[in-house]
Order: structure tokens, then C-alpha cells, then sequence
């Protein structure tokens, strides 16, 4: 009776193995799952703050080096309908967040939209896992600059009649003074005065939203 309890003892030992290896690879597995969904978090966490910091700055940029005051009303129907909108500024500001993200940008501005690809530094398994101390995560995001204005009224630059007839506008040696006269999202009217527009980063904040798209 005693050898067949030895017997039955040596039989389920290699079952014992069998289970207990299985359960160390299912917990590897479970790990590197876990391991994954986490970069992939940190990856698009990344990817959102880097491409509304891209299209903040693009925003914020609008103005930058344009003179108010001699803008005719169809220069600011471009501008506010943002056909102004540059991307010098948008990703270089997109990859500084993605790095204190601790990850890397990748930035393909299309105004008004900045897409940005994010890959993190840091690997899945962090060489715990055999096999995925090469992937990292990744992910995109793309941000969209919004127009929230439109024009109302802006002065005409003044014209000086010609001999024979007819009229042809001539450089004038100061902007006009007349306020520049917006409608926005919400019944809101803003007015600008040319002279003194104040910070031109804020205007811009007051004539475009930024959101994150599809």
C-alpha cells in the first residue's frame, strides 16, 4: 500500500510542475498586458497635451509681426477664418511637451489642425519580460484651432483722388484710428483698437478656440 502512495506521489509531480509553470507564464503575460495598456495610456496622454500645445502656440503666434492698423476688411476675413494661421512655432512647442511627457513627437501640422505621433521612451517590459524591452508605447492626436469671430466693420484704408479721374489707394503714414469691430460665438462683440491692441497673444486667445479632434 506504501509504494503505491510513493507511486502516485511521483506520478502527480510532474502535473505540480506542469501547473505551477503555466501560472508563472500566465502571471508574465498578465504583466505585459498590463505593461502595454500603461505605456499606451502614458503614449496618448502624451500625444493629447503635445498637439493642443502645438495648436495653442499656433494660435497664440497669429498675430505676431502683423500691423492691426493697416489690415484691409478682407485680410481680416482671412485671418479670422485662420488662412493666417502658421505652424513655425507649433512643433517645436509640441515636441517640449511630449519630452516632459517623457516621451517623442512627431508633428505634422496641416492648419488649422496639428497632428502629433507620440512614441515613449520608456520600453513595455522594462527587461522584466522577455521579448518587449523594444516596444513602446505610441499613439496621435490632433488638435483643431477654431474660428470664434467674424467681422462686423473695419475701415476702408483711405484713397486719394488722381488727376483724369478715378482714385487710387495711397499708403497712408498712420494706421487708421477707427475700432475694428467683431462679432463672436455666444452674441459676444469685441472691438480693437488698432493703435493699442493690447497683448497680441491674448487677442488671438479671444478670436480662436483649440480643441482635440477625432
Amino acid at each position: 500500500m506504501a509504494r503505491r502512495r510513493v507511486g502516485d506521489q511521483g506520478q502527480a509531480f510532474p502535473i505540480y510542475v506542469v501547473a505551477v509553470t503555466g501560472l508563472l507564464f500566465a502571471a508574465f503575460v498578465f504583466f505585459a498586458v498590463g505593461q502595454a495598456s500603461v505605456r499606451r495610456s502614458d503614449a496618448q496622454g502624451a500625444a493629447d497635451a503635445a498637439a493642443l500645445a502645438g495648436a495653442r502656440e499656433a494660435r497664440d503666434d497669429v498675430l505676431t509681426g502683423l500691423d492691426l492698423g493697416t489690415l484691409k476688411p478682407e485680410d481680416w476675413d482671412q485671418l479670422l477664418k485662420g488662412k493666417l494661421l502658421t505652424s513655425r512655432a507649433a512643433c517645436a512647442a509640441a515636441a517640449d511637451f511630449a519630452a516632459r511627457n517623457d516621451a517623442k513627437a512627431g508633428c505634422e501640422p496641416s492648419m488649422p489642425r496639428v497632428t502629433v505621433t507620440v512614441t515613449t521612451n520608456k520600453s513595455v517590459g522594462k527587461s522584466v519580460v522577455p521579448g518587449t524591452d523594444g516596444m513602446h508605447g505610441t499613439a496621435s492626436a490632433t488638435a483643431l484651432i477654431e474660428q470664434l469671430c467674424e467681422l462686423g466693420s473695419a475701415p476702408q484704408p483711405s484713397a486719394t483722388p488722381q488727376p483724369g479721374g478715378g482714385s487710387t489707394p495711397q499708403p497712408t503714414s498712420a494706421p487708421p484710428l477707427d475700432p475694428i469691430k467683431l462679432q463672436c460665438k455666444g452674441g459676444k462683440p469685441i472691438q480693437i483698437d488698432p493703435l493699442n491692441p493690447g497683448s497680441l497673444r491674448t487677442l488671438a486667445r479671444s478670436l480662436f478656440s483649440v480643441r482635440l479632434v477625432d
